[in-house]
């Protein structure tokens, strides 16, 4: 599975450059303008149940072939804005309630601790 942050593209184009790097299946997020976009993709062997998605996050549950157990995978990227993590962090809250999935996230989280 690859997830990648700032496509900068829409779904369409997205979409083929995926199946040029050999992903079969994916989910896109469209790009802002030229701001945003984030896509998920994965090979054969892996299925993939879409939960939700925002211009921030996908959130998946997976299910690999030689695996007996499935588990939630969140891709997230969080906004860059300071006016805004809150927003971000109150999603990830809203994502990880009332899990029975072993859950893993992964991404940007854009939380900067030093300036310097």
């Amino acid at each position: 599975m690859v997830f990648l942050m700032e496509t900068k593209i829409d779904g369409k184009r997205m979409k083929r450059i995926r199946r040029r790097c050999g992903f079969e299946n994916g989910i896109d997020v469209r790009a802002e303008g030229s701001r945003c976009g984030i896509s998920l993709a994965w090979k054969a062997g892996i299925t993939v149940w879409l939960n939700n998605f925002s211009k921030n996050h996908i959130d998946v549950l997976v299910k690999e072939d030689n695996i007996n157990q499935e588990w939630k995978f969140t891709r997230f990227y969080g906004s860059p804005y300071v006016t805004n993590r809150d927003d971000s962090w109150n999603l990830l809250r809203r994502l990880g309630q009332n899990q029975t999935y072993p859950w893993l996230v992964c991404g940007d989280f854009n939380e900067i601790l030093y300036l310097f």
